[in-house]
């Protein structure tokens, strides 16, 4: 078993902490929000703390899950942050969804001291970090990416290194720029159901299991049909990460005429006031 720390408690890193535990790994929490991370250390043990620098002392591996580039530079770097606190030779190992830039930066500034990196980010939402059945996108070096495996499978069903160090984030990017065109074809085709007289339960019955079918499909229809919105990965988290695929593709020459038309239809969606509802309250728009 291993000493860990993880910085981020929020609905991604809050199970992902907790599914650590479980598995009989010391852990150490941090959170910008300290009465939640003392309420994590209440229901899982552990040890909640007061700066990512105290929770990454003596920690073999170091998991952050936080909001944006910004908050991973706070939380890695400066007198409290995580990197003044590791031992040479841990691993930080980042499951935010940040930029391939900042990615680049903090690894960087690991390797300077000591340090190993890995950038991880996550799919699978709220329901897979509770259930531990992430799938986790990986960039860094074989060595280091293999080392935090058996660590990651507390929470991670698919855990697979891309390439270097950025190939996680990357990866991350192309999964969100087909969720949002996935999303966006389920809230037309169920809006149209809906307009033509069709019962949208029976529709998705009927076609799931052909062409048609995705876990967009299967998880999402019937809340959809239902107006329920309340749940899942929130609009403005998409926002986020659709602007960073968006500059991204600005940066390499990528064109993205789909996914640059589907992030105005999420400010659509922010405007209507779903800012905190799930990304499929895309058909909201179509009613």
């Amino acid at each position: 078993m291993a000493k860990c720390a993880f910085l981020g408690l929020g609905v991604m890193g809050y199970p992902m902490a907790g599914h650590l535990a479980a598995k009989g790994h010391a852990v150490t929490v941090y959170n910008r929000t300290a009465a939640k991370a003392d309420r994590w250390a209440s229901e899982h043990g552990g040890r909640a703390v007061a700066t990512p620098r105290e929770a990454a002392e003596g920690a073999d591996f170091v998991m952050a899950c936080v909001g944006n580039d910004d908050d991973l530079r706070a939380v890695c770097t400066g007198e409290d942050g995580a990197f003044a606190g590791m031992t040479p030779g841990a691993t930080f190992v980042d499951h935010t969804t940040v930029s391939a830039m900042v990615t680049r930066d903090m690894a960087a500034a690991a390797t300077e001291a000591g340090l190993g990196y890995v950038d991880a980010p996550v799919s699978g939402g709220q329901a897979g970090a509770e259930n531990g059945v992430l799938a986790i996108m990986c960039g860094g070096d074989e060595a280091t990416w293999q080392a935090s495996v058996p660590v990651m499978e507390a929470y991670g069903k698919s855990i697979k290194r891309l390439g270097e160090v950025g190939a996680g984030q990357l990866t991350k990017m192309v999964n969100q720029i087909c969720i949002a065109g996935l999303v966006q074809g389920l809230s037309e085709a169920l809006a149209f159901a809906e307009k033509a007289g069709l019962d949208g339960r029976a529709v998705v019955e009927a076609i799931s299991g052909g062409a048609a079918g995705s876990w967009q499909m299967v998880n999402r229809h019937a809340t959809m049909l239902d107006d329920h919105f309340e749940h899942g990965f929130a609009v403005d988290w998409m926002r986020k990460d659709l602007a960073i695929c968006l500059a991204t593709a600005e940066e390499t020459g990528a064109a993205l005429p789909v996914t640059a038309l589907i992030d105005q239809f999420y400010k659509d969606v922010q405007n209507m006031g779903g800012k905190r509802w799930d990304t499929s309250s895309l058909i909201k728009r179509l009613r």
